[in-house]
């Protein structure tokens, strides 16, 4: 079977040149419109009775109904632990143990950790939000400090504390001060040894009443060992509600940042929450775990994650750079839509089509701001448009903006741009209407013939939205080129701005006669 371009079918736009769609003119025309879609419907549906189907293709042939709208959940405010202590002495170990998986980078070296990451966790039917920082160190310089920082935030920002300690080594001088930090905030304070990983280290734990936070609760991060006990006495203290978090007014739409190591993905996020919520540094692959935030834009809310910049291919990478990678896709697939941050000073590589190739097989809704757009002059932005032309014509449907995130400058822009690409991703196109498009277009413009053949669409129905998806019935295989041709007359039609369209295909063979 030969394979076309979609040359071959730029023709067809060309003689439906300026043709207006039935139903464009009068309200008398649409109610004429919709009795006609129902009854070629009726006809499409009748005529793959000759077919032979399978039992979910009944199913979906039967499924034309709307599509239930988003669902809110109702508003809360759990209790918030924060994990505190010195680098490497557990913390995100401690948070994998907690939650029941490897959610938080894990590396067998200091300073893995570097934001204040959040995570919903649950124990004995209790929810509360456990949050993990980055190593804490007095007179830190440089990005250590900006990570001390952070972590001193989350103590503010939390009811309750797990201060964790190397008990192989013993207490040190950073962990003293740690306890002078911990005692001015008048919360609840648990005292953890991580490194026991059996009854013989204990006595190394019990060293710990020389802190003067109380008994020390001797755990093993690694094994699980006592950290059962450890939260059945932190959930005793946990209120039934946060004093300290915001109840959540419903589900703000996720919004995930991706680029490439240092794009100015974080500082979108800080300039958008007001505040250093993480930490930016001209060190590129600054941040390693997803970083959720609530932000207000225009005054919308929205919940923004900060990911790990994707640096190169996942195979080549290593230690914490692989995993942060790892984290990062698994943050796209919970997120609605993406933004995709290019860097307008430097040209669109391989590796920024690369991100967006991951968001294009994710199916999510996708915006792709061109950031630094302060820093851009007279002939770099020549040499940009013919960039965008080349390279990313295959994402021309995308809204695109232009901003600044270190000065703030059209943030308020991306606002209109996630919502009309969020509403084409939720969008659902009756059956009937869908049935009628499909076979204007195969009435118009018929699939060319292959082998001596000539594929036929018998009906078509929309199986899901976000993304939108397509299903088409047809007596044998539908070119890409065709395919794509459907999807460009789709979006002349629905607009889909910001939205993948797939379309799928179920090739039928008549039944044989009796």
């Amino acid at each position: 079977m030969t394979e076309h371009n979609d040359a071959e079918f730029e023709a067809f736009d060309d003689t439906e040149a300026g043709a207006p769609f039935a139903g464009d003119d009068t309200e008398s025309a649409d109610a004429e419109l919709v009795v006609t879609d129902e009854e070629r419907l009726r006809v499409m549906r009748s005529g793959l009775d000759d077919f032979e189907l399978e039992d979910d293709d009944l199913q979906i042939i039967g499924e034309d109904g709307e599509f239930l709208g988003f669902q809110q959940p109702e508003a809360e405010a759990l209790p918030v632990v924060a994990i505190v202590g010195r680098p490497n002495v557990g913390k995100s170990a401690l948070v994998n143990r907690i939650l029941g998986r490897r959610e938080a980078v894990v590396e067998d070296v200091a300073g893995v950790t570097r934001d204040r990451v959040s995570y919903p966790a649950e124990w004995t039917s209790k929810r509360f939000t456990v949050v993990d920082t980055g190593g804490w160190e007095p007179d830190a310089k440089g990005i250590d400090a900006s990570v001390a920082a952070q972590a001193e935030v989350a103590i503010d920002l939390c009811d309750a504390v797990l201060f964790v300690v190397d008990a192989r080594v013993g207490a040190t001088a950073t962990d003293e001060r740690v306890v002078q930090l911990l005692r001015r905030t008048k919360k609840p304070v648990f005292l953890v040894a991580n490194k026991v990983d059996d009854a013989a280290h204990e006595g190394e734990a019990a060293q710990l009443w020389s802190l003067g936070l109380g008994q020390p609760w001797p755990v093993s991060a690694l094994h699980g060992r006592g950290v059962a006990d450890l939260l059945d006495a932190l959930i005793k203290v946990l209120p039934k509600e946060s004093a300290v978090a915001k109840p959540q007014l419903g589900a703000p739409r996720r919004v995930a940042l991706l680029g490439r190591p240092n794009v100015g993905k974080s500082s979108l996020l800080n300039k958008a929450a007001g505040e250093e919520r993480v930490v930016v540094n001209e060190l590129a692959g600054t941040t390693r775990d997803p970083v959720d935030e609530q932000v207000e834009i225009a005054g919308r809310v929205w919940t923004f994650v900060d990911t790990a910049g994707i640096r190169r291919r996942m195979h080549l990478q290593q230690g914490a750079d692989f995993y942060a990678t790892l984290r990062t896709a698994a943050a796209l697939e919970k997120a609605e839509v993406a933004v995709v941050l290019i860097d307008v000073t430097a040209s669109i590589s391989d590796q920024d089509l690369r991100i967006i190739d991951l968001v294009l097989e994710s199916g999510r809704a996708l915006v792709l701001a061109f950031n630094k757009w302060d820093l851009l002059d007279d002939e770099r932005r020549r040499y940009l448009e013919r960039e965008i032309e080349r390279d990313l014509s295959h994402v021309a449907w995308a809204p695109r903006v232009n901003i600044s995130a270190r000065t703030g400058r059209h943030l308020e822009k991306l606002v209109p741009a996630l919502e009309t690409a969020l509403d084409s991703w939720d969008t659902r196109i009756p059956t009937a209407k869908f049935n009628a498009f499909v076979a204007e277009l195969s009435q118009e413009n018929p699939h060319p013939l292959r082998g001596g053949k000539q594929p036929r669409i018998l009906f078509g129905t929309q199986v899901q939205n976000r993304p939108p998806t397509f299903v088409l019935f047809t007596t044998g295989f539908l070119d890409p080129g065709y395919r794509r041709y459907i999807q460009r007359k789709l979006r002349e039609r629905y607009d889909f701005e910001g939205s993948p369209i797939v379309i799928n295909m179920r090739i039928r063979e008549k039944r044989a006669r009796r």
